[in-house]
C-alpha cells in the first residue's frame, strides 16, 4: 500500500476529488492510504498564523518554516521507518511529467506540500526531496497541482486500474502519443472504423497502431520523436508517415 500525505491550508479541497473514481476506489481496496493535514494546526502562534512579511521587503507574504517543519516531524513520527519523497509544489520546480509519475509510483510514501501566498521561506526547501511544478504558469496555490500529480501517480500503482496494460500504453508512457481508438458502431453517419482494426489480423493491427502513434506524435509533438530511439521498424513506418503527410499537403 502507498501512503500519501498532503500539507495544505485548504484540506476540504481534497475531500471530493480524491474520494471519487479511480483514486476513491484505490482507497476502498486498501491500495492507497491518504492523509490530508492542515499545517495551520501546527503553528506555534496563538493566532495560528502561518505566514509573515519577508525580510528585506517585497510584495506579498511568505509561508513560515515552523508550521511545515512541525507537521513533517509529526508525519515522520507516524511512519518512522518509511523512506519518504517530500515534494514541494512550486512554479520554480522541475516540470512534472509521466516519467516523474512513474518514479513516484514506486515509492512507499509521498508527501506533498502545497504553497500559498507569495512563496516560501527558503529554509522550507531544505526539508524536501523534490521541487516540482505542474507547468509554466502560476496557480493560486499548490492544491490543484498536488491533485493532478496524485492522480497521475496512483493510477500507475499495481491493481489500481482494472487493466494495467492500459497505463503502460498511455500517451507519454511509451515515448509516443497514443494511437487513435474506436468502438462500436463500425460505421457512424458515414464515419467508418479503419478496416484493419476489424479484420482480426493482430500483427497488422499492431503495426497500424504503431504507425498511427508515430503519425500523431509527428504531427502534434515532433519534439518527442527527437528523444526517442527508433527501432528499424519505427524508422520505416515514420518515413512512410512523412511521405504520406507530405503528399497530403501537395494535394491540398
Amino acid at each position: 500500500m502507498m501512503r500519501i500525505d498532503v500539507l495544505t491550508l485548504f484540506p476540504n479541497m481534497f475531500t471530493n476529488p480524491l474520494g471519487e473514481s479511480i483514486i476513491g476506489k484505490a482507497q476502498e481496496k486498501d491500495l492507497l492510504e491518504l492523509h490530508v493535514h492542515n499545517f495551520r494546526d501546527y503553528s506555534d502562534n496563538k493566532h495560528q498564523t502561518v505566514d509573515d512579511y519577508p525580510y528585506g521587503g517585497g510584495a506579498g507574504m511568505l509561508l513560515k518554516v515552523q508550521p511545515i517543519y512541525d507537521n513533517l516531524k509529526a508525519i515522520e513520527a507516524q511512519t518512522p521507518d518509511v523512506k519518504k519523497r517530500i515534494i514541494l509544489l512550486d512554479p520554480a520546480g522541475k516540470p512534472f511529467n509521466q516519467k516523474m509519475a512513474e518514479e513516484f509510483s514506486k515509492e512507499e510514501q509521498l508527501v506533498f506540500i502545497c504553497g500559498h501566498y507569495e512563496g516560501y521561506d527558503e529554509r522550507i526547501r531544505t526539508l524536501v526531496t523534490d521541487e516540482v511544478s505542474l507547468g509554466d504558469y502560476v496557480l493560486t496555490g499548490g492544491e490543484l497541482g498536488a491533485m493532478v500529480m496524485i492522480d497521475a501517480t496512483v493510477r500507475l500503482l499495481p491493481d489500481v486500474l482494472g487493466n494495467q496494460t492500459s497505463a503502460q500504453t498511455d500517451s507519454h508512457s511509451t515515448g509516443l502519443l497514443e494511437h487513435p481508438q474506436y468502438t462500436r458502431p463500425a460505421n457512424f453517419k458515414g464515419m467508418e472504423v479503419p478496416f484493419v482494426l476489424t479484420n482480426g489480423n493482430h500483427k497488422l493491427i499492431e503495426e497500424w497502431q504503431l504507425k498511427e502513434s508515430l503519425r500523431r506524435t509527428y504531427l502534434r509533438r515532433p519534439d518527442m520523436l527527437e528523444k526517442l530511439d527508433l527501432t528499424k521498424q519505427m524508422a520505416k513506418l515514420l518515413a512512410e508517415v512523412k511521405q504520406e503527410e507530405a503528399q497530403k499537403d501537395i494535394e491540398e
